[in-house]
């Protein structure tokens, strides 16, 4: 982590990440991020792989986005986008936010099998 601190990652911690720079529609720049690597990936890789939050409400929603709110120790509403699923160094994470509560890390799971198209079967003809 770029901070310094060497604490445990865990899946569903929210951190800070420098996502770098912005190419078209892609999140970028620093902003929250929450974990959806397993716990074993968090700590035995040098990358992990995250799902960009935003605060802009005014996206169309769709069912790869997951309604976090204003918690968690999140400053603002925000919005879990798992479709821009990413993998990143973790010399890339920041400052830690908080963590997610069981049930929210269970609707943006089920957003990601919707994202990588594991709820259909992953034919690509959907």
């Amino acid at each position: 982590m770029n901070n310094g601190n060497t604490r445990r990652i865990f899946r569903g911690d929210i951190f800070y990440a420098d996502l770098g720079d912005t190419v078209g529609s892609q999140q970028g720049g620093i902003r929250p991020v929450v974990i959806v690597q397993n716990n074993t990936g968090n700590r035995f890789s040098p990358t992990i792989v995250v799902v960009p939050l935003t605060s802009v409400n005014k996206k169309k929603r769709q069912p790869t986005h997951t309604y976090i709110g204003k918690c968690f120790g999140l400053t603002a509403e925000s919005i879990a986008l798992a479709e821009q699923i990413t993998t990143i160094d973790k010399c890339r994470l920041h400052d830690y936010i908080g963590h997610m509560s069981a049930g929210t890390m269970l609707r943006l799971s089920n957003a990601l099998s919707i994202s990588v198209g594991i709820d259909n079967g992953g034919d690509g003809r959907d």
